[in-house]
């Protein structure tokens, strides 16, 4: 159904999801897709498909009605940016930078990151010294998911929330060779120093080595690596998909 006041299209319910109005009288039914066959009636597939698959598709794949073409080829264009730019933080060989990272492509997010790293410290250090030293990476891991809920949950832009995950993504990458360096300690860290100069300052070895994973490292920052790289791949699909449907609603020149 579609409602009266904000024409939001949506499930059947008592109430407008995004707006609040009662549409229990005066609603318009949503017109039919042109571009979706019809059956003339419900179809097997459609009797048997959960009800919570429409909830998803109403939630992460929610397009406005009408589309501007400005703003609709302003996001593709950020939109290739994006997947240009995750696919070169995807190929990197995380596990071979040492002196090297970030590489000067990366830095940028790199820098971004870290600045809720060691915002993460802060805010978890009434929770005892393990917490603190964890919550740098809490921290830069956190921010991109609130990011992304709020996108998707708040302001209702499914293409924002998707470039929220791309940065979820790309922050598991960015941890990957911290892990990777629990045991050698040879990345340089803030300050110019590596963690074999100064004794408990790499947040990865103390993690370990107080959980007694330590000889699990590397198999740790693959982990990371992977999820990462998994996250940013379902980013880039998911907007391409958001993408798509805005296109179909897309404003045709009068």
């Amino acid at each position: 159904m579609r409602c009266p006041e904000c024409a939001f299209v949506q499930g059947p319910r008592a109430r407008c999801k995004r707006c609040g109005t009662a549409l229990d009288a005066g609603f318009t039914p949503a017109p039919p897709d042109p571009d979706r066959p019809s059956s003339g009636g419900t179809s097997e597939a459609g009797r048997h498909r959960s009800p919570w698959w429409g909830l998803a598709k109403e939630v992460f794949l929610e397009v406005p009605t009408r589309v501007n073409p400005l703003t609709f080829y302003a996001r593709v264009a950020l939109y290739l940016g994006f997947a240009i730019w995750g696919w070169g933080f995807i190929t990197t060989d995380h596990a071979a930078l040492v002196d090297g990272y970030p590489p000067v492509s990366q830095s940028f997010m790199h820098l971004v990151n870290l600045i809720f790293h060691e915002a993460g410290h802060v805010i978890f250090m009434p929770f005892g010294t393990f917490m603190m030293t964890l919550g740098g990476t809490l921290g830069q891991l956190l921010i991109p998911f609130i990011v992304m809920g709020t996108f998707l949950l708040k302001t209702r832009d499914a293409f924002a929330a998707s470039i929220g995950l791309w940065w979820l993504g790309q922050s598991f990458l960015d941890v990957a060779p911290y892990i990777n360096d629990a045991r050698a300690m040879q990345l340089t860290l803030l300050g110019g120093v590596t963690g074999r100069d100064v004794p408990g300052y790499h947040d990865w070895e103390s993690i370990l080595r107080d959980l007694g994973w330590l000889q699990y490292d590397h198999t740790l920052a693959g982990l990371a690596y992977a999820t990462g790289a998994a996250l940013m791949l379902l980013a880039i699909a998911w907007g391409a998909a958001v993408l798509y449907l805005q296109y179909k609603n897309l404003d045709k020149p009068s």
